[in-house]
């Protein structure tokens, strides 16, 4: 079975909100089995929603609408739909007595205009609202099912799990779409896609890249029977840390620190960090998850020279000698912040994040990590270039120092 979106409002096309919807219909769907190929947005317009009602009858058996079932004036999706199918509009007396019920109880009185919403296609199937007043339409035609519901993502979800869903899973057999997310970083989409290559032209499962800011995330899709959807994405999973190992941290919506967290907390080690141009980033991302007391203790934001020396204890000489962004410097600072928080580990930060700062010797972009280990200490030396902007190179250097930290777990 194929499917198509549609998405309602002037205010989605100027980009005054994101359509979420759309990415949750398109979940359900896939969970379904359900293929989606084309997804289209059109404004509060009654012949333009026309129009893309007719194309997506054309194209697809299912077609799930969102948005514009309010009592305004602009909103127009079911009359326009209703005129695209050659059906009139008559007033539903059961939704009208939800739409009182509704307002009675909390206390107030419907406005004439709410009842707007009470006027359906004649050969409709209502489709209950429990969380609002405007009724989800359930819609058969030439052998085309067309479903309207509300642009509110609560009323949506509602509609979505309690009829739509049910109705579809019985008419769409037994397949589904699965897929699963491996989360990867070390190496930019480029590297990584050519270790997978020959995996990547593959169809079962298939398997896809996409560059996301510091990591890249590889999705596998399988479709078929649950048992070979599960066996298909087991194998190319397995297949593909095979190939990129260590460069795979996490799964789905696995994130970096999440990872760093749970292998922290299973050993029961603590970290703190120390940062400069990243600004307390690192540590932010750290106590971002849930129970991070358990292994966070401290951050420190030493910022200017002055601060590395009185906070972290750097010896004024290296800065002098070297220079606040250097090797130097910031396996000094890893040291001072194990010291000073008493932890197992110790993390730091130094770089020039931009735009301006930067030097023929040391360019914006330029960024060290140093950690502080019961072993030692020990550095890295990244350049980012100017590109990624002052917030981007911020934030590649705080997934480098996680990605840092989460190696030496992993191998030490």
């Amino acid at each position: 079975m194929r499917a198509e979106i549609i998405s309602v409002g002037t205010e989605l096309l100027l980009g005054q909100i994101v359509d979420t919807n759309a990415a949750f219909l398109a979940r359900e769907l896939a969970q379904l089995g359900i293929d989606l190929y084309f997804k289209q947005t059109v404004g509060d317009n009654p012949h333009r929603i026309q129009d893309a009602v007719r194309l997506a009858m054309s194209r697809a058996e299912a077609i799930l609408i969102t948005g514009g079932l309010g009592p305004t004036e602009d909103d127009l999706t079911v009359e326009a739909v209703a005129g695209a199918l050659g059906e009139d509009l008559v007033r539903n007396e059961d939704v009208a007595a939800h739409i009182a019920r509704f307002f009675e109880s909390r206390g107030r009185i419907p406005p004439d205009t709410v009842y707007k919403q009470a006027l359906v296609p004649r050969h409709a199937r209502i489709i209950p609202n429990r969380r609002g007043t405007a009724p989800g339409i359930h819609l058969e035609r030439d052998g085309r099912m067309v479903f309207i519901m509300p642009g509110v993502p609560f009323e949506m979800d509602g509609m979505m799990r309690e009829y739509v869903i049910p109705y579809l899973a019985g008419r769409c057999g037994g397949a589904l779409i699965g897929s699963v997310v491996l989360r990867v970083t070390g190496e930019g989409e480029s590297a990584v896609e050519v270790r997978i290559k020959d995996l990547v032209r593959g169809t079962a499962p298939t398997i896809a890249p996409y560059a996301k800011l510091g990591e890249v995330h590889l999705r596998i899709t399988a479709k078929g029977p649950p048992d070979e959807v599960r066996e298909q994405l087991a194998r190319g999973e397995a297949l593909v840390r095979e190939r990129l190992g260590d460069l795979v941290y996490g799964v789905d919506e696995q994130t970096l620190e999440m990872v760093v967290g749970e292998v922290l907390a299973a050993r029961g080690l603590t970290v703190a960090a120390a940062e400069s141009c990243t600004g307390g980033l690192l540590a932010e991302r750290l106590t971002n998850v849930p129970g991070s007391s358990a292994y966070f203790v401290e951050g420190v934001t030493a910022y200017s020279d002055a601060a590395k020396v009185d906070l972290l204890n750097v010896p004024p000489r290296l800065i002098q000698a070297h220079g606040a962004v250097s090797a130097e410097v910031v396996e000094a600072m890893a040291a001072g912040i194990k010291a000073r928080a008493r932890t197992d580990l110790g993390v730091s930060i130094t770089g020039i994040a931009g735009p301006s700062g930067g030097t023929a010797e040391k360019p914006v972009g330029l960024v060290f990590i140093g950690l502080a280990h019961r072993g030692g200490l020990l550095h890295r030396r990244l350049t980012f270039g100017s590109e990624p902007g002052r917030q981007g190179i911020r934030f590649l250097a705080s997934q480098a120092a996680l990605n840092l930290l989460r190696l030496h777990l992993l191998r030490g």
